[in-house]
């Protein structure tokens, strides 16, 4: 890879990386597994970046392949992440801390929301998110109006989980 890919991926990644963060908050329930999916997610995504054509946003694309890779890995390993040796000074990345203090508001939510199966739990991301039904088709690569009545669907099921 060149080194002008090399810098437009690390930049775009640092600009965008509580996405991952978000991704991994969602498929994981503790700090080491938070971690290896986001370096597995970050492997993913550097692996992917060249085919990368700029027909969607970088970060609608970002979503996808960090959801992709999650759902994967959960689906496979049944919660135990496995990743990738990956070597941190290569890529220079200058990582934040995670810091879920606000989001200890969502607990309850959260808790209901991995009750959910794998593409509801993403859809209920993006749409947490405040991505617009095309963005939320278009990352999990459905239709607008399924994406609606799937949206509907859920919200429902979470307002079942959360008042019994």
């Amino acid at each position: 890879m060149n080194k002008e890919l090399e810098h437009s991926f690390i930049e775009l990644l640092e600009e965008h990386q509580n996405i991952v963060h978000k991704v991994c908050r969602l498929y994981t329930n503790n700090y080491d597994a938070h971690n290896d999916l986001f370096q597995e997610i970050t492997i993913q995504l550097w692996k992917a970046y060249p085919k990368f054509r700029g027909d969607s946003k970088f970060s609608t694309w970002m979503y996808r392949v960090g959801l992709n890779t999650a759902i994967t890995l959960y689906r496979k390993s049944k919660r135990q992440v496995k990743t990738q040796e990956f070597d941190a000074v290569q890529f220079k990345i200058k990582a934040e801390d995670y810091d879920n203090t606000e989001e200890q508001q969502l607990k309850l939510l959260y808790q209901a929301v991995y009750q959910l199966d794998d593409i509801n739990k993403a859809l209920v991301f993006l749409y947490l998110e405040d991505k617009s039904y095309k963005e939320i088709s278009e990352t999990l690569g459905i239709s607008e109006v399924n994406a609606r009545v799937k949206m509907n669907r859920v919200k429902n099921k979470l307002k079942t989980i959360l008042n019994p």
